[in-house]
């Protein structure tokens, strides 16, 4: 994945830092909350929000099963309508075959529709290194571009950033890319998205590759569907001589009736619209009539590895919506940067360590980056049980066990860091399963409560750092339904 993120800290570090920032946290509660205000709204106008939710979480559940089928039925259906498929097992191969694709058109600059895959696995970076310059459209995007940033964000890349910085970094980058931002430019948003319209337009009219992801592909016809809220995917999907679009293998879908589905669902989970301003669909290729060349690479860099795990794989029914960010109290404070991937939030914690593995120090944190409250799968369209894979996550952290890495199944070794919770678990174990021992420990505990320490010492200083102690009552409840109640001595 996209190496700008190797080497961070593991989650709790990262989000210590962005929790001293005041600024990005005023940024993220303003904007979550907004977000969040609206999208309920529009989901409450939709009577049969339910059974939408419902309806998509079988269609994709269906075709994460006979994956297999629908990626060929998809191929077979690009190819005879004029284009090209290409699959990619990895970041690295992709990145070659998009590289490889720009210079065979000759030019040295293409123009890109946002795409999470590309970001996913370093597209920019590689194309750079290639001597080829790809250009953001997305505004927002375009602000973490020029800004040398990372995304913090699934649908709001610049969610971290307010109006003044986004005014700053236009005046003093934008010349270095192309046009520069007009004199005077305030921090009104209307003017900043004008300074951005001036700058990008030329690249549009310019450009002879253009880039993008895509939010769904039909497997029946062939179909590539682009969702955004601004018209550049449109500039950059109708205008170049040759479009290149990298998707990740779960984005397919069977049929167009299966599409509505998610066209009804995905606008009010993410922008709060009743539908997207520009939907954008196209079918290989036609004479006369948008790019003469269409390629289409898809992309796996692990999602086959999250296939094969029965409770993890439901992250890959995501349609990137980022209702769950909006929602979860970790992000809201914490910010996406902290997660260590293009990917942040609920769906990055339980998508970025089954993509990547869970070798690094930043992986093995990401499933304990939740409370565990449950909002997330309250508001996901597809009903992704986001706590039930973070805790089976947690669990391959702790113990390690059987998984899928390259296609290989292998036995994973406990994350380091974790003996003495395997220990504590263990041992916790042992003593629910002998009553009786579990009976003399509560009554031992209940007469030493007056002890009670205010930390626990050693790896459970950990645990207390950011949590009180809880109380331990006077007496154990077994014993004291026998005294209340008159039970037996052994109260089952």
């Amino acid at each position: 994945m996209n190496e700008t993120f190797v080497g961070m800290p593991a989650f709790p570090e990262a989000a210590r830092e962005a929790l001293g920032n005041s600024t990005l946290r005023g940024n993220l509660r303003h904007a979550t909350h907004t977000i969040r205000a609206k999208r309920a709204a529009a989901v409450a106008e939709v009577s049969d929000w339910a059974e939408l939710r419902a309806a998509g979480s079988r269609i994709k559940e269906h075709t994460l099963r006979h994956l297999a089928r629908y990626l060929e039925q998809l191929e077979e259906s690009v190819t005879a309508a004029g284009g090209t498929v290409h699959w990619a097992a990895d970041a690295a191969e992709a990145n070659r075959i998009v590289t490889r694709l720009v210079r065979e058109t000759g030019e040295s600059e293409v123009v890109k529709v946002k795409s999470m895959a590309t970001q996913e696995i370093g597209l920019n970076e590689a194309l750079e290194a290639a001597g080829i310059r790809a250009y953001e459209t997305d505004l927002a995007e375009l602000i973490v571009q020029l800004g040398k940033d990372r995304p913090s964000h699934i649908l709001v890349p610049a969610i971290h950033r307010n109006r003044a910085e986004i005014r700053d970094i236009f005046r003093t980058e934008m010349a270095g890319w192309g046009r520069p931002a007009p004199e005077g430019l305030s921090d009104s948003p209307a003017e900043l998205a004008e300074a951005a319209r001036l700058h990008l337009r030329e690249k549009f009219l310019r450009a002879k590759v253009g880039i993008s992801g895509a939010n769904f592909m039909v497997a029946e016809t062939g179909t590539m569907v682009v969702v955004e809220s601004e018209g550049n995917g449109r500039m950059c999907l109708t205008l170049p001589e040759t479009l290149i679009s990298v998707a990740g293998i779960e984005k397919v879908v069977p049929t167009w009736r299966d599409l509505e589905v998610f066209l009804q669902t995905l606008p009010r989970s993410s922008t709060a619209e009743r539908m997207n301003p520009y939907t954008s669909m196209w079918t290989g290729t036609t004479d006369g009539d948008g790019p003469r060349a269409f390629h289409l690479v898809l992309l796996d860099n692990g999602r086959t590895d999250t296939l094969a795990d029965e409770v993890g794989r439901q992250a890959l029914r995501c349609i990137r919506c980022s209702a769950c960010l909006n929602v979860c109290p970790v992000y809201e404070r914490a910010g996406g940067h902290a997660y260590g991937s293009v990917y942040p939030g609920p769906i990055g914690a339980i998508l970025s360590p089954q993509l990547r593995g869970t070798g690094s120090e930043i992986d093995a944190s990401l499933p304990y980056a939740s409370s565990l409250c449950g909002a997330c799968y309250e508001v996901c369209p597809v009903a992704i049980d986001i706590p039930e894979v973070l805790v089976r996550l947690r669990e391959r952290v702790v113990e390690g066990g059987p998984a899928v890495r390259g296609g290989n199944r292998v036995v994973l070794r406990p994350a380091r860091g974790h003996a003495a919770e395997r220990a504590a678990m263990r041992a916790a174990r042992w003593t629910f399963t002998h009553p009786d021992a579990l009976r003399t420990g509560q009554r031992l505990a209940a007469r030493a409560r007056r002890l009670r320490p205010r930390t626990l010492p050693g790896p459970g200083a950990a645990w207390t750092r950011t949590r009180d102690l809880p109380e331990v009552p006077a007496e154990p409840f077994r014993d004291w339904w026998e005294r209340t109640r008159g039970g037996s001595k052994e109260t089952k």
